[in-house]
């Protein structure tokens, strides 16, 4: 007859199979630890490689309002003593950083060829969980206390690098573009051109209810001159707002396109400008876009770029590359040759 083993030797058994057990799982933790902190290690290493191409890529931190920003700035090869140069601050989209941005515009080999500072601002993911700027967030002062962060980045960079701060413009993508917007009117005297990228219209949101709506294409802020004030906030009121390029894809589905057109009127609203003759242009077998300028005595403050067959992506990026077509016409090139003309004209005038 078998003999039946004791409790305590059952005890044993049990205590063996459960250290086997701690064993294995602790190795596993470990060894997904260690997994996991070589992919955190390897990201931040990617975060903080340069993008392509010649020059200086400036790491920096601005504190604010808002609290505090991390930033790069692109400097271009070759700077000369006494040397001043102009500056782009580009405002990325949700979801990107500021080297996924620069990698996607490849803003930074069009401003080593033409000779100008790039800064590009990155939104902290402890302020918006997907990397977005709070450009709609004016209930609650968020908006602007983070404007007054991003400026104080502008100011910094003014202060660390020979910026020329005549020659200063602003352009973002989507919640960039709005962002982009607000600075423009919160800061108008200190931004000779704004260039907004599949973004909303100045005023159609002041919370995050009202921002989705605004990116369907509601909330549409009012027209006339009037009230365009109001729309857009204090600081544009009596303010001369600086000229406007206006980028949007026609088939975006993030960001209706309507908002352009209502983006333009508002601007043309505020500076006095009258709309052109619609034309439409094509280079080469990149998408064609319809170009409207509006103008006041001669000059151009708004040029809205509607471009057909665009959804919701950097139009002429890299390729490959999310919020990025590389179909469309140029965006980083028509964005500067409108900003250089602006530069121009602010010198003669």
């Amino acid at each position: 007859m078998a003999r039946r083993p004791s409790s305590t030797s059952a005890a044993k058994a049990f205590t063996r199979a459960y250290q086997r057990s701690m064993k294995a799982l602790t190795t596993a933790t470990l060894r997904n630890q260690r997994r996991i902190a070589g992919q955190v290690q390897r990201a931040a290493a990617e975060h903080l490689k340069p993008p392509r191409g010649p020059g200086d890529w400036l790491a920096g931190a601005a504190l604010g309002p808002g609290g505090a920003r991390r930033y790069h700035l692109y400097r271009p090869p070759d700077m000369q003593v006494g040397e001043r140069l102009p500056l782009l601050v580009m405002l990325h989209g949700c979801g990107q950083t500021g080297r996924d941005f620069a990698a996607s515009t490849r803003m930074n080999l069009l401003a080593a060829r033409e000779r100008f500072f790039v800064l590009y601002p990155e939104q902290d993911r402890i302020a918006h969980p997907h990397g977005c700027w709070n450009w709609y967030d004016r209930r609650f002062g968020k908006a602007d206390a983070e404007a007054a962060t991003v400026m104080a980045a502008v100011d910094q960079a003014c202060v660390l690098y020979p910026v020329d701060r005549e020659r200063v413009a602003v352009a973002g993508l989507s919640a960039g573009a709005g962002m982009a917007a607000l600075m423009a009117t919160r800061y108008p005297v200190r931004f000779r051109a704004l260039a907004m990228h599949s973004g909303v219209a100045p005023g159609a949101a002041r919370s995050p209810a009202t921002a989705l709506g605004a990116m369907r294409g509601r909330h549409v802020p009012p027209m006339p001159a009037t009230a365009v004030g109001k729309a857009m906030g204090a600081a544009a009121v009596f303010a001369t707002l600086p000229p406007l390029l206006i980028l949007h894809g026609d088939a975006d589905l993030v960001v209706s396109a309507s908002n352009a057109l209502s983006t333009a009127e508002v601007w043309a609203a505020a500076t006095g400008a009258q709309p052109g003759v619609v034309r439409t242009v094509q280079r080469g077998k990149r998408h064609a876009m319809r170009v409207t300028e509006f103008k006041r005595k001669g000059r151009t403050f708004v040029m809205l770029c509607e471009v057909a067959g665009l959804g919701h992506a950097w139009s002429g990026g890299a390729p490959r590359l999310p919020f990025s077509d590389a179909a469309g016409p140029n965006a980083s090139r028509l964005i500067w040759a409108f900003v250089s003309k602006q530069f121009k004209a602010a010198a003669a005038a």
